[in-house]
C-alpha cells in the first residue's frame, strides 16, 4: 500500500514532467491508490525529494510498466537502476508478457527501450470528444453490470478483443464495484450483447472496455450505444475520454465518426525476459 506522501509526491512528479516534455504520462492512478503490496512499485529519494519512479500494472500474466525520472536528474542512472529492480520483481512474479509503457513523443524514452532491446508492438490513442449536436439513440437497453455477468463480462473481453483468458479473467475481477464507475451491460431485445465502464474523476468521465460480441458487430450497436454515452456524460458535465488501440481500426473510425480527436499516444514496447 502506498503512503500519502508516496501519492502526492508521484502525482507532483507527475506533473512536473508532462509540463517540461509536454506529454502525458499514464500512471494507472486508480490502481496506485489501490495497492496492497510493495513489490510493484520502484522509487528513488534524494533530500526527501522523489526523483525517480517505476510503477508495475498487472493484468494477469500481464504486466505493464510505466515511470519517470525528474527533468534536472536524468542520465545519471537512476531509472535504469529502478529498471534492473522492476525487472528483478516481475519475474520473480512470473509475468509471461512484460509491455513497456511511454509516450509517442517521448525520444528518450525510446531511446532508453530500444537500448534494452525492446521491440515495438502497438500504440494505444487517448481520445477526447468535442463538443457538437448528438441525437438521441434507442433499440438497446443499459443496466448495470450483476456479479452473474461476470463469464460475459470475461467473454466479451476475450472475443472482442482477443485477450487471453486468464488476464481477461483478472481485469474483470479487479473493476468491480470500483468508485464512481458505471460497469454497464449491453442488452438488445433481452439478450446481452455487450459492455461498457464509465469511469468519472476530476470532471473527466473515460470509457473503458466498450465491446460488442463479434456476432453482433456491424448492426449499429455500438455507435448508438456510444452516442447515448457521450451524450448522457457531457450533459451531466463532463468531458469524455477514451483510449483505443491504433490497431483497432473500425473502433478508431466509429470514435472519430461520433465525434473524439487523438489528443495523446502511448507506444508500448515488448520486453523480451
Amino acid at each position: 500500500m502506498l503512503t500519502t506522501k508516496q501519492l502526492y509526491d508521484l502525482e507532483r512528479l507527475q506533473k512536473e514532467v508532462e509540463a517540461n516534455d509536454d506529454l502525458e504520462l499514464k500512471l494507472n492512478w486508480e490502481m496506485l491508490r489501490a495497492r496492497d503490496s510493495n513489490q510493484h512499485d520502484f522509487f528513488h529519494y534524494e533530500n526527501d525529494e522523489l526523483i525517480a519512479f517505476i510503477g508495475l500494472y498487472s493484468f494477469g500474466s500481464t504486466v505493464e510498466v510505466t515511470g519517470m525520472v525528474k527533468p534536472g536528474a536524468r542520465r545519471k542512472g537512476h531509472f535504469t537502476k529502478l529498471f534492473g529492480e522492476a525487472m528483478a520483481s516481475a519475474n520473480r512474479l512470473g509475468y509471461k508478457k512484460i509491455l513497456l509503457n511511454a509516450p509517442a513523443g517521448s525520444e528518450a524514452a525510446k531511446d532508453f527501450l530500444k537500448k534494452q532491446g525492446a521491440s515495438y508492438a502497438f500504440s494505444e490513442h487517448q481520445m477526447q470528444w468535442e463538443p457538437q449536436l448528438l441525437s438521441a439513440s434507442t433499440g438497446f437497453t443499459l443496466r448495470q453490470a450483476e456479479s452473474t455477468d461476470l463469464d460475459m463480462r470475461i467473454r466479451l473481453d476475450v472475443e472482442a478483443f482477443d485477450i487471453p483468458l486468464e488476464d481477461a479473467t483478472a481485469m474483470e475481477s479487479r473493476v468491480s464495484g470500483e468508485q464512481d464507475t458505471d460497469m454497464l451491460m449491453i442488452d438488445v431485445n433481452n439478450e446481452t450483447v455487450g459492455k461498457i465502464r464509465i469511469k468519472r474523476e476530476d470532471g473527466q468521465a473515460w470509457i473503458y472496455g466498450f465491446s460488442i460480441l463479434p456476432e453482433h458487430q456491424g448492426k449499429g450497436i455500438g455507435r448508438k450505444v456510444l452516442r447515448h454515452i457521450v451524450k448522457q456524460q457531457s450533459e451531466a458535465g463532463y468531458s469524455v475520454h477514451l483510449d483505443v488501440e491504433t490497431k483497432n481500426a473500425h473502433a478508431l473510425g466509429l470514435y472519430k465518426a461520433i465525434g473524439f480527436a487523438v489528443k495523446h499516444a502511448q507506444d508500448y514496447y515488448l520486453y523480451e525476459k
